[in-house]
């Protein structure tokens, strides 16, 4: 079926809203801040992103460029630079979908036909968030015009940024692990929240998170992944996830104290949201 730009936009922003309605540890909920961003941040980034990243008349860059802008222009920081970059390709394949095709198939034709102008335009996205840790390497830096394609520039900086290792497999982590793990939880406990919840607690738990690593490198990695296991054991054992909110409340103190950011994580948890909605709506 075809799914208008419409549509697409309220998947968007209802995953995007799961995100802040879902108590993830170290990063800001409805149930506290953080970081120096509110929730009405996250909140209007998403709104004022949805109309040009689901604007049919722009190529996959220009989606990715315009919705950084009208981010900045909303809030005047990095909310969402991570989100859009991995909902970008995810809203370009369902709305360009040839029959025939899964929804993986077609953000993996997205991919691999990127361009350079797509290059060039996510480059200036992400020189215009400014976002901690990124930008430069020896081979591309986005500060300077691009001469690769999108996907060539996302494989150079994938050994460093778990988005950027999105792109080169084709969202394997999202599609081979967050979102069955996502409805695994949906389906126990009949909650968006707490499913998101879950997955955020089982990433963390094996995957380091590369915006954590890019401030502190691998210093509080081991911690975070052994309080994020405790957490994922917690969630595994009960029918009632509402009975470990003192757990949250403990877990999300302890991160901000260190001021850890599991940013990147996050924004793969409305990725999954997003690509959970997209693919229920396939079926």
């Amino acid at each position: 079926m075809t799914i208008s730009p419409e549509q697409l936009s309220e998947l968007y922003r209802q995953a995007c809203e799961v995100d802040v309605q879902a108590f993830k540890p170290g990063n800001v909920s409805v149930y506290v801040d953080g970081h120096d961003m509110t929730v009405a941040d996250f909140r209007t980034s998403a709104k004022v992103s949805a109309e040009p990243l689901c604007n049919p008349d722009y190529s996959l860059g220009e989606k990715i460029y315009y919705a950084v802008k009208a981010t900045r222009e909303a809030v005047g920081c990095n909310t969402n630079l991570g989100i859009i970059l991995l909902c970008a390709p995810l809203i370009q394949a369902a709305s360009h979908k040839h029959s025939g095709l899964t929804l993986r198939q077609a953000v993996s034709k997205v991919l691999i036909e990127s361009t350079i102008d797509d290059a060039d335009w996510v480059f200036k996205a992400i020189t215009l968030a400014s976002p901690g840790g990124l930008g430069s390497s020896d081979e591309q830096d986005v500060n300077e015009k691009a001469s690769v394609t999108l996907l060539e520039a996302m494989k150079i900086a994938s050994e460093k940024d778990r988005i950027a290792l999105q792109y080169l497999t084709g969202y394997k982590d999202i599609f081979n692990f967050s979102v069955l793990r996502y409805n695994e939880g949906f389906n126990r406990w009949g909650d968006r929240n707490w499913a998101a919840v879950a997955v955020y607690a089982d990433m963390l738990s094996q995957f380091p998170d590369s915006h954590i690593e890019r401030k502190y490198g691998d210093q509080y990695s081991e911690m975070v992944a052994t309080k994020m296991a405790r957490l994922s054991e917690e969630l595994s054992k009960t029918d009632n996830p509402e009975q470990i909110k003192p757990l949250l409340f403990c877990l999300d103190q302890e991160l901000k104290f260190y001021s850890i950011n599991p940013g990147t994580t996050a924004d793969m948890i409305v990725a999954t949201v997003f690509t959970a909605f997209l693919e229920d709506l396939n079926q």
